[in-house]
């Protein structure tokens, strides 16, 4: 009590000190040491034996006010300003294809790029995807990402043929099906926040908060992939590709976990999903390459067997699906607890 006494002060619930010794690495093994059952039951005595405060007490956790409809219309327009930029741009480039010179289409395209990176630091600045903590250094991961789904396809093709030889032609479609789905990636994450808080306040125990987030979780999921898939293939068939957009929904699943996971204080896994998906992408062409010196014929084998099973976007789909997998794992134990839904 001493130790925590501050925590057990403020507290409106047992959960909430709960919540607070499971942030500082208490277990039930622990907790058997001071002769109870686990962590809720000893927060339930140290709740018990806190001195009353003031008699002005703070409000209960469950009934603390959600955002009103003008503030959730507020981040709502902004995480819909992404997609609009790169639709506005996807537009202007269409409609002045063969009137504007080579100069002017790039100038126009670094406009509309620089536009949606605006657009995107703010949504990303306020509301449910909003990163207390920061995001490190996955902005630098999520750069190199884009740009592989971009131009990445073209050149496995190419150092596959013995090249690279030749421009590499890009494929813009992934950006502005991604852009657009910022703002469903949004609103799955309210909703995730808004229906652990509730859960949190309504549990009695920490098993059983974690039991129910971790459908919550995966509905989430599932919703999110569920906006995701067509608003890829609708922006592939205006572009004019005939891709399927596996590749992308992977990376669009990464994207969505590892801000989910930094929204709540926890941006470390998923940076380290992140450059893990980046480094197998950049270990594709390296390692056929590579092959390419004597000897060193094996190397492209497992590049050339995935390339020949599901196409140049097979690099891709496998690097950011296992990336984004693996954290699946880990966000499903580390969103299950307590403590990661106090900061929010």
């Amino acid at each position: 009590m001493h130790h925590h006494r501050a925590l057990c002060e403020r507290a409106v619930s047992p959960l909430e000190i709960a919540a607070g010794l499971e942030a500082h690495g208490l277990t039930d093994r622990t907790a058997a040491r001071y002769r109870h059952r686990d962590v809720f039951a000893l927060a339930e005595e140290l709740y018990a034996r806190t001195p009353a405060g003031p008699a002005e007490a703070p409000p209960p956790v469950a009934a603390a006010p959600h955002p009103d409809a003008g503030t959730r219309a507020g981040w709502t327009l902004l995480a819909l300003l992404p997609g609009a930029a790169c639709l506005a741009t996807a537009g202007a480039l269409r409609l002045t294809e063969g009137a504007l010179g080579g100069g002017a289409r790039a100038a126009v395209t670094l406009t509309g790029a620089l536009l949606a990176c605006l657009a995107l630091r703010l949504c990303l600045g306020r509301g449910p995807l909003r990163a207390p903590e920061g995001a490190g250094r996955a902005g630098l991961y999520a750069c190199w990402l884009l740009s592989f789904a971009v131009y990445g396809e073209e050149l496995i093709a190419q150092v596959i043929s013995g090249g690279p030889d030749g421009p590499w032609q890009p494929a813009p479609a992934p950006l502005l099906g991604l852009a657009a789905a910022i703002a469903p990636a949004a609103w799955c994450a309210h909703l995730f926040t808004v229906r652990a808080r509730r859960r949190l306040g309504g549990s009695r125990a920490l098993d059983e908060f974690g039991a129910g987030v971790r459908p919550l979780l995966l509905g989430s999921m599932a919703l999110f992939l569920c906006a995701l898939l067509p608003l890829l293939h609708l922006a592939d068939l205006g572009l004019g590709g005939t891709g399927a957009p596996v590749s992308a929904a992977a990376l669009g699943m990464l994207f969505f976990l590892a801000r989910l996971l930094a929204a709540h204080g926890l941006p470390e896994p998923g940076t380290v999903a992140l450059a893990a998906a980046c480094a197998v992408e950049a270990a594709a062409p390296a390692l056929v390459l590579a092959a390419r010196l004597p000897g060193l014929d094996p190397l492209a084998r497992p590049v050339h067997a995935l390339v020949e099973a599901g196409g140049t976007g097979a690099v891709p789909a496998l690097a950011c699906g296992a990336a984004a997998l693996g954290l699946l794992v880990h966000a499903s134990a580390a969103l299950s607890r307590a403590s990661a839904h106090t900061r929010t």
